[in-house]
């Protein structure tokens, strides 16, 4: 027979789970996007929950002396799905570097555009990157990774068991620093190597040529070469979001790390 007994301390250990998951959803990328209805973010972090309460978990007993111990555990569990989250959701922001680099090298620095997703002013390149980066990750089923692993958490952090590790968190973050900058410089590198050669030739051709306003003529070249450089290497950019599903994964799991 199904047991359809709820307790009080079952309340509880849901809320928990439904704590974390809903902290995960408002700050994970794809789901914490604003075009996102909250209704539906809502709906789907207490549907995962149920699944995870009813299929993965084993239900626990939440020991706690009082409401402000009870509230302390709550203050925890949410932080844990925002850590998570916003560290999947924080290596979007390399592809907002690797924009801003490209736009300066092109010359398109101060062309701005309104993010209907995100509500905020980004460059030309950046959008690029962005919109063909989210369009890869959905085409290959990358937000159902994003919510196993998290799903994983539950495993490796039990509820009632984050544990905060000063060393490793500022570790992540150091980690994180450096591979935002290698990675991003990579996404712009072939239009940076592009505009340096281009730069080497103007240069060449101010010394022959004094005469000729290199400048005036230097816009021109540059946003021509750019953009011929962007749709001759457009077909690198499925290998490109390879190395960020895995900077996110490796994120994830380092922000997971130093909570266990």
């Amino acid at each position: 027979m199904i047991d359809y007994s709820f307790s009080y301390n079952d309340l509880e250990f849901f809320l928990l789970i439904f704590v974390r998951m809903s902290c995960f959803i408002v700050t994970a990328p794809f789901f914490s996007m604003n075009s996102v209805p909250r209704r539906f973010k809502a709906g789907l972090a207490f549907f995962i929950s149920v699944v995870i309460y009813t299929s993965v978990l084993d239900h626990e007993v939440i020991v706690y002396q009082s409401v402000v111990s009870f509230a302390i555990i709550v203050l925890k569990e949410a932080i844990a799905g925002l850590a998570i989250g916003f560290g999947a959701n924080i290596c979007l922001s390399i592809l907002a570097l690797a924009g801003k680099i490209a736009d300066m090298e092109i010359g398109l620095s101060m062309v701005q555009m309104f993010d209907p997703m995100t509500k905020d002013q980004t460059g030309f390149m950046g959008s690029i990157y962005q919109y063909g980066i989210m369009l890869i990750l959905f085409v290959t089923n990358m937000h159902h990774y994003i919510l196993r692993a998290f799903i994983e958490s539950y495993k490796l952090i039990p509820i009632n068991g984050v544990k905060f590790a000063s060393e490793k968190i500022v570790d992540t973050i150091i980690r994180f620093l450096i591979d935002y900058v290698s990675i991003g410089f990579r996404f712009c590198l072939p239009v940076v190597a592009a505009i340096m050669l281009l730069n080497a030739l103007l240069g060449v051709l101010a010394k022959t040529a004094p005469q000729m306003n290199m400048f005036a003529v230097g816009i021109q070249l540059k946003i021509l070469v750019g953009f011929t450089v962007i749709v001759l290497t457009i077909g690198l950019l499925p290998s490109l979001s390879d190395i960020l599903f895995r900077e996110m994964d490796s994120v994830m799991q380092l922000v997971m790390n130093s909570m266990m």
